[in-house]
């Protein structure tokens, strides 16, 4: 065999330069959790209620479908946060001052926190109100 052609070295050069990009994005993602965690008192509420989460259903040893309604829920709760804060930041850049429609994208996009967490208390009433009430009878 011979050396590798000019080709082969080009085409070496070019995959590794978009999975360097690639995981270049995850250092900016990572970036973007931390800021929402560092800088948002309810999202370190949210995970402090998602550790709370999973501490109790390692204690009840809760099954497969209940572990992934759990998680789904957990995920929507934390991404609902991070997107209202991504809509408060982008309104703050528009504007220092008082508008309606600010104020009704800031209100929505807090309602759909909201929304999830109710939707998360739901789910964990469902998975842990039975296991709970079997325990204490």
């Amino acid at each position: 065999m011979g050396a590798p052609s000019q080709q082969d070295n080009t085409a070496d050069r070019r995959s590794a330069i978009p999975q360097t990009g690639f995981l270049r994005s995850f250092s900016f993602a990572g970036q973007g959790v931390w800021h929402v965690v560092r800088t948002q008192r309810n999202m370190r509420v949210h995970l402090a209620a998602a550790a709370a989460v999973i501490i109790l259903a390692l204690i009840l040893r809760v099954g497969a479908v209940d572990w992934a309604c759990l998680l789904a829920v957990i995920g929507l709760v934390l991404t609902a946060e991070a997107l209202n804060t991504v809509v408060e930041a982008i309104v703050d850049l528009c504007t220092d001052e008082f508008h309606p429609l600010a104020k009704i994208a800031k209100d929505v996009a807090a309602g759909a926190v909201l929304i999830s967490s109710v939707a998360a208390i739901g789910v964990g009433i469902a998975v842990f109100l039975p296991r709970l009430l079997r325990s204490a009878g």
